[in-house]
């Protein structure tokens, strides 16, 4: 298991879990840029104005990590960079199986 997936906060919610992400807004390209501090750091083109920049966040995750938009939420940070977001239906041990499938490729 890939060392930064394990260093990315992740908390076991009553509908899934709360995965915390540190958004870089009016990035060159969207992706998903690894670990900082805690947090997933995720880069979106879309400029922070009006939730352009969240959604973008949300689109991003749910393709990386193959969610429904259903099952992704925002949940706190909509105005900052450090974000909570809510995956629902997923286990902490399917999430972390997840994430570093992704931050491996």
């Amino acid at each position: 298991m890939d060392s930064s997936a394990v260093m990315i906060q992740i908390i076991e919610h009553a509908e899934g879990c709360v995965l915390f992400v540190r958004a870089q807004p009016q990035a060159r390209r969207n992706g998903i840029q690894g670990e900082v501090g805690g947090c997933l750091k995720v880069a979106v083109t879309a400029p922070a104005d009006r939730g352009k920049a969240n959604q973008a966040l949300l689109d991003i995750l749910g393709a990386a990590l193959g969610l429904r938009s259903s099952e992704i939420q925002l949940i706190s940070g909509f105005t900052q960079r450090q974000k909570k977001v809510l995956i629902r239906n997923c286990s902490k041990a399917e999430l972390v199986t997840k994430l570093t499938a992704v931050l491996e490729a």
